[in-house]
């Protein structure tokens, strides 16, 4: 199983914009329902820093094959003020997930 975590800051103006295309990404999942993915997305109490964390037990992420996902991410260096860190986590402990 992957562990992924991907944090990023929006620029003020783009928040609408983005949270819209979040959105979208989850009423695909919520539609198509992909096994081997539990994924979650937040927002940071300053209002422009997102988190995103993802849990992937096969060998390909379900999310590759989400439209709104790939629309969601075509465009995302224009909206943020810091880019996208992606960090590949390793459990050394973990309940429930």
């Amino acid at each position: 199983m992957r562990h992924v975590i991907v944090r990023y800051k929006l620029k003020s103006d783009r928040v609408a914009e983005h949270e819209a295309l979040i959105h979208a990404v989850f009423a695909e999942l919520d539609q198509t329902k992909p096994a081997g993915i539990r994924y979650a997305a937040f927002k940071e109490p300053d209002g422009v820093s997102y988190v995103h964390v993802a849990h992937i037990s096969g060998d390909t992420n379900p999310l590759d094959a989400n439209v709104a996902f790939r629309a969601f991410g075509a465009k995302i260096r224009e909206r943020t003020e810091e880019p996208p860190k992606v960090t590949e986590l390793v459990a050394v402990g973990a309940y429930g997930l």
